[in-house]
């Protein structure tokens, strides 16, 4: 009973590999490294480098490995970029996916947890985003993520395929100090790197109707991330009912502001961050409701703000 984890050797799937490890539950990881890192991958856990696109390459890994369950990661994940780069991004995401199925389907294997996002939310019109939230999402990026969801009902419809999406809010943080995030798009990342090369980290807009007037949004550490898909790829495993999607997120969030002055505490880099003008459709507060996946997947914030830098930052200070 192996669970293979596609984009296993990146930020989030190789922290989800260790946890699947942790709960006694074999896996397999298959990754192409456009983003990933081989080193990553435990020792101990079969890797197979390769593309999700590669039909025959897919079919050897389930009939060498008795795949019996997909946590699929893999993706190209960068919302703005996709903007710039849709066909590509559709390629990777949605032909990804179909690819996955139907490999999936030829070797008889019936249960999937998906990597979906908040990007399917778009701009939501509420400060507190649950799974009925109407989904409009606003770059490729998130109209594929929100495609994969339909692939995955349409083909429980075909075949009962067992499935859910995690929806992700701001992932951040470091379970382990040999995975870090290498994003060159996302905040933490940005920020460390900004502050090393001496450069100061810029907020955008500070004018907005929040308490200290920066933008809230919703930061959940990876390591709590991670065990929400060994719940998940436990109750399937289980046949227990799971939902469609669940959000996961803090039903709290905390503000650009709060952030930076706990990045310059824990790296110990004092700064003020310079404040630029607004971005246009920023909105002022994105929070999500995980009350399902509390319910569900006894998901919950186990790490504070403090946590999550801090764990970020010695785990990139450990790879400097």
């Amino acid at each position: 009973m192996n669970w293979l984890v596609t984009g296993g050797a990146g930020y989030i799937g190789a922290h989800i590999v260790r946890a699947l490890g942790d709960a006694g539950i074999p896996s397999v990881v298959i990754d192409d490294l456009s983003t990933g890192h081989e080193a990553f991958v435990p020792a101990h856990v079969p890797f197979v480098r390769g593309s999700i696109l590669d039909d025959a390459l897919l079919a050897q890994t389930f009939a060498d490995h008795s795949i019996t369950g997909v946590i699929h990661v893999a993706g190209f994940k960068y919302a703005g970029v996709s903007v710039q780069r849709p066909l590509h991004t559709y390629r990777q995401n949605v032909s990804g996916t179909l690819a996955l199925l139907a490999a999936m389907d030829a070797a008889g294997v019936d249960r999937m947890v998906f990597s979906s996002s908040a990007a399917v939310y778009g701009t939501p019109d509420t400060d507190l985003v649950t799974e009925r939230t109407p989904t409009t999402p606003q770059s490729p990026y998130g109209e594929t993520k929100l495609i994969g969801e339909w692939l995955l009902r349409d083909h429980e419809t075909a075949t009962g395929l067992r499935h859910t999406s995690l929806r992700y809010f701001n992932v951040v943080g470091s379970g382990d100090p040999a995975i870090y995030d290498t994003s060159p798009h996302n905040l933490f990342p940005l920020v460390f790197d900004g502050l090393v090369a001496g450069r100061t980290p810029r907020i955008n807009g500070a004018d907005y109707p929040t308490p200290d007037g920066t933008n809230v949004r919703d930061y959940i550490h990876v390591a709590d991330l991670a065990l929400a898909h060994v719940a998940a790829a436990r109750r399937l495993d289980a046949g227990l009912p799971v939902e469609p999607a669940y959000n996961l997120g803090s039903g709290d969030g905390v503000s650009v502001k709060e952030i930076m002055s706990v990045v310059a505490e824990v790296t110990d880099i004092p700064f003020t961050p310079e404040i630029a003008s607004r971005r246009a459709g920023d909105p002022a507060r994105i929070v999500a409701d995980g009350a399902l996946a509390a319910r569900d997947l006894d998901w919950r914030m186990r790490h504070s703000l403090r946590d999550m830098v801090e764990s970020a930052w010695a785990a990139r200070a450990a790879h400097r």
